[in-house]
């Protein structure tokens, strides 16, 4: 195993330890930035948003999210791995400030 893909393994591993919101809050303010954590929550709302059917405009309206990162969002949701249809909050979870 490449010592890239033991570093990820323990990542994964890290985050399956995570129990409940508090638990990925405190170790996602341990392991990220300010910042990362708000482009990582800008992306999932983005999605989140995209599966309601939500117009580019009112998303990047809503978000502040780039119109490179929607488009790399709606991709990743069409056509990546499927974690997004997998793990986004289902039926009306919590939006955006501002709606």
């Amino acid at each position: 195993m490449k010592e890239t893909e033991r570093m990820a393994d323990v990542l994964y591993s890290t985050l399956c330890n995570c129990r409940t919101k508090e638990d990925f809050a405190a170790l996602f303010a341990d392991l990220c930035t300010y910042q990362e954590v708000e482009q990582m929550a800008q992306r999932a709302a983005a999605a989140q948003m995209l599966t309601e059917g939500k117009t580019y405009a009112e998303i990047i309206a809503q978000t502040d999210i780039s119109s490179a990162t929607l488009s790399r969002v709606s991709r990743a949701l069409h056509h990546g791995s499927g974690g997004y249809a997998r793990f986004l909050p289902r039926g009306g979870g919590p939006q955006p400030e501002g709606t």
